[in-house]
């Protein structure tokens, strides 16, 4: 359950014009609270501001309010406890998906792409040079040398001056992320994450014993809009809430934040700079540790120049906030090479080296061989990959505006897939009676919290075009079936993994 609460200021922003005039004030008000929690604007477990404080901030009788909240306590959306206040919840019983497809099915849940043209060479490569490796043990705790030496010449390519010995090999950056959770966290302690967020993550620090306290991230619209001159979208459309994102820093101050901020999975948004200076000051005024997940940050497809670290990092000083970025190679060559890696300051690899034998013993070693040979090739990789998820692109918003085109479809720039408005609560119906066509996908709220996010549903752009015409097939037939029922629930726990 995630430890938030909306003060009558936030409510009233995130309200935006609610004000029907077909429908009663307190109707009205309680529509829109619905809506946002479906849509995930307010996390489940979020305590929503007392009754006369909203009334005042919105200029409405308390009346007025006490009725909107009654309608959402009967209708499931609010649970109301004397001296405890209201806290938004979801509606109906927690039903789980089945975690695997039979053979045959198409399996959109792994947003992931082909191996990379140059890995069999490499592989080969890898091979021929393993035998001189084969008199030491092969336990490989901290990485190969000249494999940390090349990760560490990527991040000076970025013009962040890295050393091999600020460079930690892990088994994929899944692994990276469970350790920094189980090394910096403690049981109780709060965790800054955005909704929606890669699940997987949010499973690792609650693991670790973490209070989720969750900020909202909202994908762009796709219409024409310009970049910046750092190809980004500008601080205030970038999708994060900067304000809400430093008052949870300063009321909570959190031990980490997990953040996702180049290409976001799963909404394709990307991390202004100046957002980026605001939660990394907020952060070092807290004590807070940041956590950049760019795992995603090397699939661009049209952004202007390449991904930019965490500002500030590349010229830190004392007072400076505590800044890990962890980095994967199964994104961008290929998922069955499960190599990862955190960038951070000496102190701070040496006690994840410290913590990292309590789970592993090493680092494969013909992977990490095979890794290092690619490495040197990343421009020429990314330009490949720019291709495919470019054409992937394409077939998405195409097949989305034939067979749904009231479907709301985001601006996306680079990642791995898009996160898409179906304009009803019913992602998880959908997503079950797409089995029975021979699709599995993942619906929106297997990257919330407790069930929200029933408004969208995640679409790799990593396929084939026979492969995605496929799937909207398989879509358009369970649309049928999902849309014409009331949207179940699920029990975000059991709902399918995905990648």
């Amino acid at each position: 359950m995630p430890d938030a609460q909306l003060t009558a200021r936030s409510l009233e922003s995130l309200l935006g014009d609610w004000r029907g005039a077909a429908s009663p004030g307190y109707q009205s008000l309680a529509d829109r609270v619905r809506l946002l929690v479906l849509d995930g604007r307010i996390p489940i477990g979020t305590r929503l501001p007392a009754e006369r404080d909203l009334a005042g901030r919105l200029q409405l009788s308390r009346t007025t309010v006490s009725a909107a909240y009654r309608q959402l306590r009967e209708s499931g959306f609010l649970d109301s406890v004397r001296g405890s206040g209201s806290v938004a919840r979801l509606p109906g019983p927690a039903l789980a998906l089945p975690m695997t497809g039979g053979e045959g099915m198409l399996d959109f849940t792994k947003a992931a792409l082909p191996a990379a043209a140059s890995l069999p060479a490499a592989a080969r490569a890898a091979a021929e040079e393993l035998p001189h490796f084969l008199p030491d043990s092969g336990y490989d705790p901290v990485g190969l040398p000249h494999l940390r030496q090349a990760i560490a010449d990527r991040y000076i390519e970025r013009g962040l001056p890295t050393t091999a010995d600020q460079i930690l090999v892990t088994v994929g950056a899944q692994q990276a992320i469970a350790l920094i959770a189980r090394t910096f966290l403690s049981r109780g302690d709060r965790a800054l994450v955005e909704m929606p967020t890669y699940p997987h993550a949010t499973e690792a620090l609650r693991l670790a014993g973490a209070r989720l306290l969750p900020i909202t991230v909202t994908p762009p619209e796709d219409a024409p809009h310009a970049l910046g001159p750092d190809g980004r979208e500008p601080a205030e459309e970038d999708g994060w809430d900067a304000d809400a994102a430093e008052q949870a820093i300063r009321r909570a101050s959190p031990a980490l934040a997990y953040l996702i901020p180049d290409f976001h999975n799963p909404t394709g948004a990307s991390m202004s700079p100046a957002t980026r200076e605001r939660i990394l000051a907020a952060a070092a005024a807290h004590g807070t540790v940041v956590v950049g997940d760019e795992t995603t940050a090397d699939l661009d497809i049209d952004r202007v120049g390449e991904y930019l670290p965490l500002p500030s990092y590349a010229r830190r000083k004392a007072g400076d906030a505590p800044v890990l970025l962890i980095g994967s190679a199964s994104k961008s060559l290929w998922g069955g090479l499960r190599i990862g890696w955190i960038r951070a300051e000496r102190p701070l690899i040496q006690r994840l080296t410290a913590a990292k034998p309590s789970t592993d013993l090493g680092t494969p070693m013909i992977e990490q061989l095979v890794v290092a040979r690619m490495l040197p090739q990343t421009r020429e990789i990314l330009e490949e990959r720019r291709v495919q998820l470019a054409a992937g692109r394409e077939t998405v918003r195409r097949l989305a505006a034939e067979v749904f085109p009231e479907w709301r479809i985001p601006r996306l720039h680079g990642g791995l897939a898009a996160w898409i408005g179906i304009g009803a609560p019913v992602s998880s119906a959908l997503a079950l009676a797409a089995r029975n066509h021979g699709l599995l996908i993942a619906a929106g709220p297997r990257f919330g919290l407790d069930g929200a996010f029933e408004r969208f549903l995640r679409v790799p752009i990593t396929y084939s075009e026979d492969e995605t015409r496929r799937a909207f097939t398989a879509l358009e037939r369970a649309w049928a079936v999902a849309s014409a029922e009331p949207a179940p629930y699920f029990d975000a726990a059991a709902l399918p993994n995905v990648v």
